[in-house]
């Protein structure tokens, strides 16, 4: 049990040395700086308890951009905190943040153009001298949590005495490590020191390489992170008036003992075995991190933050970094500006959904456009056994929300009323976008328009999930074909962010545009596809596939061939895919690229047994694979050894995305980028397939040059 966070020696200096000479050196790098102001005035707290100052972060814009630290914001905070410290009439300090964001970390703007490790240096111990002074200060401090809050955000609460947080707080993290740093301005020091190395490890590790995941409020006062949670309504008045008690003695701020001895190493332990486990060292910054936080309980502060600042310096010059920092460019700039989308004014307005079909992919989609759009869905087949099983799992999947407190009981009763069933596609007749989720055959397909086209007006959108049929092909046949769209999303729908949207050879603006803008109501990030054969992941991943299986066709022995690949950290290795996609959907996907390019897409004749066998499972639930699945996969004479397979996939990758490039598939190699990340699952750290080919050599060994001749920094 302990009160306030470990107290160490005042900072020798009373302002930062060398602040401003720091600033112009970094000025040129952060040019593009949106500074964060620190504005301070003096409040009176409840109940006598005296003046404080309340320092809120704000950089002047609304929360679409969101407060951040560059080095002009770290030293408009340092300003603040130096005033404060100057004064002998105040009993506490407390920073918040404009409405709804708090502060969501650095500024990595001038990341990029940093040229030395003495650069990066300066820029981990600036945010360092900075932070620091709030946990230093003569009276306690409170950082105040009233919105999102992430990276620096969350360092600069923990650095003060004591959190409060309102439970509306939409996304807690430190997400660092999934960029390709660790939480360098005191993240990996004070946090495991605060709540235990467990629970710290969560947040610094776990969370990240699981699709960058948030935690909300109630989760951050249940980790013991805040010490109390107020609603967001009257968030500040409520968390000052606590802080005035704690300032008063009448509150007693209780913490759990640390415990520093066999579970702190336990929990390290066992985050590097989950790391080793994802990434086969492909990545160096969750490392980094855990060797922090494994340091941290035995190190003084000064030790733990100098062993962030050299951990910044390192990483900040790291290819790694530079891949992660052009990774996530993609998924914030060029996903929200897809390219060649068209004028959203010709956008349609959607005010009802029909979905052909009532199998499981199907009612992932019923789902996603009611909880979306919120407007009603209904879903049509020939079989009321398979209409009602279809429905009944939307509505369950909503019991489920309900049960996870992700919607409430009226929230919950809407959806499950929006979401209907009808066996005639009559129902669809004043429906503005129909989608089909039927199976992959291109006469089925057909037919299923011809009878939606019967029953809806001309100007409904109809839309195919299909992964790798000829868009063009399928409306040929209709009155309208300039109303069909490809509208490709990927398994599991709720999870993975990506939708291609194809255009076909009639398809016509206003067609393309609805789908844009559902796309964006959806939440989706959408890429603009030609209409090519499998269009972009599906080709690209059975490319992938295809060379391992051949190379276990060819002798190599498949848990060989599998672990091939593990050098890049994918999510999973391939017959994992392979399974989870199901060798059917393969074959099929395959058998459709074949038929197109059969000098680059060959049909494994294994996959078509391993079909013809009805298996599904390739791994048996001791991770092991299936003995009767192994017995398929023999045969050949010619093995190859991991590092030849491993090349050789690469090789054909790098072909396949230049020969798409030239066909025009897509605009840009950062669109086939972009593709892989949101709908595939290609780890940041890589920072797509492109640049890792051009780096790895690749590129020019395949296609004799690079992919990214101008740098990374060329998106547009």
């Amino acid at each position: 049990m302990s009160t306030p966070i470990e107290q160490s020696r005042p900072s020798p200096a009373t302002a930062l040395s060398g602040g401003a000479a720091r600033h112009s050196s970094f000025s040129e790098l952060f040019s593009d700086e949106v500074v964060t102001k620190a504005l301070a005035r003096d409040i009176e707290l409840p109940y006598g308890a005296g003046k404080a100052v309340l320092i809120t972060l704000d950089n002047g814009h609304d929360h679409n951009k969101p407060n951040t630290f560059g080095p002009g914001g770290l030293l408009e905070l340092d300003a603040a905190i130096e005033a404060a410290k100057a004064r002998t009439d105040i009993v506490a300090v407390a920073v918040t943040g404009k409405p709804f964001i708090f502060a969501v970390g650095a500024d990595l703007t001038g990341v990029p153009k940093v040229e030395n490790r003495e650069q990066a240096h300066a820029i981990g111990k600036l945010g360092h001298d900075v932070f620091r002074k709030l946990g230093e200060l003569d009276v306690p401090t409170f950082a105040l949590i009233n919105g999102a809050a992430m990276g620096g955000g969350v360092e600069v609460a923990l650095h003060c005495t004591y959190r409060t947080v309102s439970s509306g707080v939409p996304a807690f993290a430190l997400p660092e490590t999934f960029l390709g740093l660790v939480p360098g301005w005191g993240g990996t020091y004070l946090l495991p020191n605060l709540i235990g190395a467990e629970k710290a490890l969560k947040i610094i590790i776990d969370n990240p390489m699981n699709q960058n995941k948030m935690i909300k409020g109630p989760q951050v006062h249940e980790m013991g992170i805040a010490d109390a949670i107020f609603e967001p309504a009257d968030f500040v008045e409520e968390s000052l008036r606590w802080a005035a008690k704690v300032v008063k003695g009448d509150i007693t701020v209780k913490r759990p003992e640390v415990d520093k001895g066999e579970a702190w190493d336990q929990a390290v332990n066992n985050a590097r075995f989950m790391v080793e486990g994802k990434l086969h060292g492909a990545a160096p910054a969750p490392v980094r991190a855990l060797d922090l936080v494994a340091a941290a309980k035995d190190r003084t502060r000064d030790e733990g933050f100098a062993a962030e600042d050299d951990a910044l310096a390192d990483l900040m010059m790291s290819d790694t970094l530079k891949a992660g920092l052009y990774a996530f460019d993609l998924v914030q700039k060029r996903a929200k500006r897809p390219a060649g989308a068209p004028d959203k004014q010709l956008a349609r307005k959607v005010t009802k959904v029909g979905v052909v079909g009532a199998g499981l992919m199907a009612g992932q989609l019923a789902l996603l456009f009611a909880r979306r759009l919120g407007v009603p869905v209904v879903m049509t087949d020939l079989d009321r056994d398979r209409l009602d099983k279809g429905v009944a799992y939307v509505h369950g999947e909503v019991d489920k929300l309900l049960a996870k407190g992700r919607v409430n009981a009226d929230k919950a009763s809407r959806l499950k009323s929006l979401v209907t069933g009808s066996l005639t596609k009559d129902a669809f007749s004043d429906a503005d976008f129909v989608i089909e989720a039927v199976f992959e055959k291109m006469e089925v397909k057909q037919q299923v328009f011809a009878e939606v086209e019967a029953v809806v007006s001309p100007e409904t959108v109809l839309a195919t999930n299909t992964s790798s049929l000829s868009i063009t092909e399928m409306a040929s046949k209709l009155k309208h074909p300039e109303r069909v769209v490809g509208f490709h999303f990927f398994n599991p729908v709720a999870v993975l962010p990506l939708l291609e949207i194809i255009r076909g050879e009639k398809t016509d603006d206003a067609t393309l545009a609805t789908a844009f803008a559902t796309a964006k109501t959806l939440k989706k990030s959408a890429v603009l596809c030609k209409d090519a054969p499998a269009f972009v992941v599906n080709r690209l991943l059975v490319l992938f596939m295809g060379e391992v299986l051949a190379a276990v066709e060819e002798g190599t022995e498949p848990e060989v061939a599998d672990r091939a690949v593990a050098p890049l950290g994918l999510p999973m290795s391939p017959l994992l895919l392979l399974q989870l996609v199901g060798p059917a959907v393969a074959l099929h996907v395959t058998e459709t690229l074949h038929a197109s390019f059969p000098e680059r897409f060959g049909v494994s004749e294994q996959l078509r047994t391993l079909v013809d066998a009805g298996k599904t499972e390739i791994y048996g639930p001791d991770f092991t694979i299936d003995p009767e699945v192994k017995k398929l996969f023999t045969g050949g004479g010619a093995p190859s050894s991991e590092e030849q397979i491993l090349d050789r996939a690469l090789c054909a990758l790098a072909r396949e995305i230049k020969i798409m490039l030239d066909e025009g598939v897509v605009a840009k190699p950062a669109d086939i980028d972009l593709c892989l990340i949101t709908g595939a699952g290609w780890p940041f750290h890589l920072g797509g397939i492109t640049p890792y080919l051009d780096r790895s050599g690749i590129s020019e060994k395949v296609n004799g040059e690079l992919f990214h001749t101008e740098g990374l920094s060329a998106l547009s």
